[in-house]
């Protein structure tokens, strides 16, 4: 009798352990977590203080402090940003997420909010000119990327001999140690580097794919979605977004 009580005893313990972690590991439902590239400037990226700073950056937390959310920013492999979201280890994806048809299999968009698209940069000094003189090049593209889907959209698929790298950073370190010949990446990133690092790259003219960006959200959560567009919109008529905008690109670009 005295080992059964004891048994129970033990059981009851560790019912009380089992439910006190359960219960202090539970996700805070004020708490938002937001899945990114911190390598991705000017829309979310590290500073010289290894702090997360741009452009979605203080978009993202304009829009949770007109929520009444606490927002957390979570550094993710975005390669595997969608698997990230729908296992529930975060809840948004906004880091220049571009929209497209494949995606929105696979989560909830909010309406775009800005405009982009795919161009090539090359070394300033380099002869390339165009598209279609990449031809038997080396290219060079962030993995899983949208740059990736839009050169395997086009008719310099089968032509260039194209490499895949972690971010846009290491791509665009090849291509000035002249390992690459050109880099496939996001026009809003391309000018940013070279607001940066004057005289090093130029854009050539023909861009590869025009596209927009919106905020992923897991599929079902109807009620995130809505709460997150409803503080989009109101930081479109405060004029909020449009000063975040003014910030990072000097004029304002939000899609209305």
């Amino acid at each position: 009798m005295r080992k059964q009580a004891i048994f129970l005893l033990l059981i009851s313990i560790c019912m009380i352990v089992v439910a006190g972690c359960s219960s202090s590991g539970s996700k805070d439902d004020n708490a938002i977590i937001v899945g990114i590239d911190d390598k991705f400037a000017p829309m979310g990226f590290r500073d010289e203080k290894n702090e997360i700073v741009g452009f979605d950056i203080d978009y993202a937390r304009a829009a949770a402090e007109k929520m009444g959310k606490e927002i957390t920013f979570q550094p993710i492999d975005w390669s595997s940003k969608e698997s990230e979201l729908n296992s529930g280890r975060i809840d948004l994806i906004w880091n220049g997420y571009t929209i497209t048809d494949e995606r929105k299999d696979k989560v909830l968009f909010t309406k775009p909010y800005l405009e982009n698209s795919q161009v090539a940069v090359t070394l300033a000094d380099s002869p390339i000119t165009k598209l279609d003189e990449l031809d038997g090049k080396n290219v060079g593209l962030q993995a899983l990327s949208s740059a990736a889907d839009a050169l395997a959209a086009s008719p310099l698929k089968d032509k260039v001999d194209a490499s895949e790298f972690p971010d846009n950073v290491l791509a665009l370190t090849d291509l000035k140690t002249k390992r690459l010949d050109a880099v496939i990446i996001d026009e809003v990133v391309a000018r940013y580097y070279m607001s940066k690092e004057e005289g090093t790259f130029k854009l050539l003219d023909e861009s590869l794919a025009p596209e927009q960006y919106g905020i992923g959200v897991k599929k079902g959560n109807e009620e995130l979605l809505n709460q997150l567009q409803k503080a989009l919109d109101d930081l479109n008529a405060d004029g909020t977004a449009a000063e975040i905008s003014t910030k990072w690109f000097g004029e304002d670009e939000v899609l209305k």
